[in-house]
């Protein structure tokens, strides 16, 4: 049986989050409104603007919701704007995270759209082939609190990608390239 897993489509890049799971054999779509949550293996919060998504998840009621979802163990993956989203704290931004990840990030650590880079990362997780990571305006981990633990790091040590518990994130986009592990280990870890 297919692994439901909604897409967060408010805002960002969620149209290449369904394509990649979909591809891998999971049931996935978009959510926009809390009573789309209901009966979800697992959950991807998109990359795209941290602070606008912030506010459309108050608006549209999905905030308490998420926070309780992720409380009962469901399986959450966030990329970029996700990762920033997910931190139990962002150094720079002015409105609340969902808080449910024990990270704290720093949003636009490398600059502006121009200082936007691709590179390939070591992620053991992943075997001995390199991912090819995309990192567009992306965050980095300042923190990581017990229990997580740090997925990749760039050659300089930056963390990039972590897991913890059900949660899973990146500062870079996964969705952007035509390899699918990212997705096939969070849908593993379902």
């Amino acid at each position: 049986m297919a692994k439901k897993v909604g897409v967060l489509a408010l805002q960002g890049a969620f149209i290449e989050h369904i394509r990649v799971l979909g591809e891998l054999g999971a049931e996935a779509f978009p959510v926009r409104l809390p009573g789309e949550l209901d009966g979800l293996d697992g959950l991807v919060i998109p990359g795209g603007e941290s602070t606008t998504m912030s506010r459309l998840m108050l608006d549209y009621h999905l905030t308490d919701r998420l926070r309780g979802l992720a409380r009962d163990g469901l399986p959450i993956m966030g990329t970029c704007a996700g990762m920033i989203l997910l931190a139990k704290r962002v150094m720079d931004m002015d409105v609340e995270p969902l808080g449910i990840m024990d990270i704290d990030v720093r949003r636009n650590a490398f600059g502006r759209q121009v200082d936007s880079f691709e590179i390939d990362i070591e992620m053991p997780a992943f075997g001995e082939t390199p991912f090819h990571a995309v990192f567009i305006r992306a965050p980095v981990i300042e923190r990581v609190g017990d229990g997580v633990e740090v997925l990749a790091r760039l050659p300089d040590g930056t963390a990039v990608a972590a897991r913890g518990g059900d949660m899973i994130c990146s500062s870079f986009h996964p969705e952007l390239t035509c390899d699918p592990r990212f997705h096939a280990y969070f849908l593993g870890a379902i």
